[in-house]
């Protein structure tokens, strides 16, 4: 279920919407580090920071999912979608699986902006991929039926590494991460029971 034996090809064809997704988080990269272009221009204005939302600039609770703060940002949370986000893609569909990236993403980016102070800038799709997790919890507890038990006990085991990992890595979002998991678990609770 998470391991990726799929071609590009058949990638590309079996999960549109993650493929979509990755385009735009290396797009919005090019364009956010390329030289040619007005780079750091361009990350001032999607960046998540705290004081221009509370001003009025409202997509910045959107944007910060994918913008990422270097190579290495963007290729950990691209690896992460990679693995883990084409098994909801496919039990939730198209729709409710943007529903679900998008809705943790911006609780996580919520979150973060009522409990960070007003300077406070913020960037990754780490909320995001947290809510992933935070859903899959919700059907290892409510619908089993929709993962097997080794698959249940491996996004078990990830979350908690990755909760942990949180608090001992720098430049970390705590908030975004914890809110997402949160925000992923209840969103969950809620789809899994319409289903």
């Amino acid at each position: 279920m998470f391991v990726r034996t799929e071609s590009f090809r058949e990638f590309i064809r079996f999960y549109p919407l993650i493929t979509l997704i990755l385009i735009i988080h290396l797009l919005v990269h090019l364009a956010t580090t390329l030289p040619l272009l007005p780079s750091r221009e361009i990350f001032t204005l999607l960046a998540g920071v705290n004081l221009y939302i509370i001003e009025g600039e409202f997509w910045r609770i959107l944007t910060p999912i994918f913008v990422h703060s270097g190579f290495a940002h963007l290729l950990f949370n691209s690896f992460s979608l990679v693995l883990f986000g084409p098994a909801l893609e496919r039990i939730l569909g198209k729709a409710k699986f943007l529903l679900v990236y998008l809705l943790t993403g911006i609780a996580a980016n919520v979150a973060t902006l009522l409990l960070e102070p007003p300077t406070y800038t913020h960037v990754g799709s780490s909320g995001a991929i947290f809510g992933l997790f935070g859903f899959y919890l919700a059907i290892s507890m409510f619908r089993k039926d929709l993962l097997s038990k080794e698959n249940s006990q491996i996004i078990i085991t990830i979350a908690v590494i990755g909760v942990i990992m949180t608090f001992f890595q720098s430049n970390i979002n705590i908030t975004a991460h914890i809110f997402g998991l949160i925000a992923g678990f209840f969103t969950g609770r809620v789809l899994l029971l319409k289903q």
